[in-house]
């Protein structure tokens, strides 16, 4: 009986704790103007994962975009340039697990594919 008690004593202090813990950081200003400038970030910049097929000469960068574009139509597919190197870059993912997915089907065609982050 005694052990009862002190169980729903125990459940009772901890379920007041954690709510009031939860409103002080859901009702924080600060912490709600970092998410909104987050959320601005990634609006503004993108987040999520492409998968890259290539990095290196210009040439051989075009050629793989076109073989890609004609083996995978309709998936997003870019040519990018960093000093030195060329860059092809396909998808738009939101998440890691969606990258990977996708990765396996194109990794059949295109074994030097790596997911990276935006």
């Amino acid at each position: 009986m005694l052990r009862k008690y002190f169980i729903l004593l125990v459940l009772g202090c901890f379920t007041c704790f954690y709510g009031n813990s939860q409103s002080e950081y859901t009702n924080n200003k600060s912490i709600n103007s970092l998410l909104a400038k987050k959320r601005k970030y990634n609006d503004k910049n993108g987040t999520g994962f492409r998968i890259q097929l290539y990095n290196g000469a210009e040439k051989r960068a075009r050629n793989i975009k076109q073989n890609f574009n004609s083996k995978f139509p309709g998936v997003y597919s870019k040519l990018k340039y960093e000093t030195p190197d060329w860059k092809v870059q396909v998808g738009r993912y939101q998440n890691r697990l969606e990258a990977d997915k996708a990765l396996n089907k194109i990794k059949e065609k295109f074994s030097g594919a790596i997911v990276i982050p935006l």
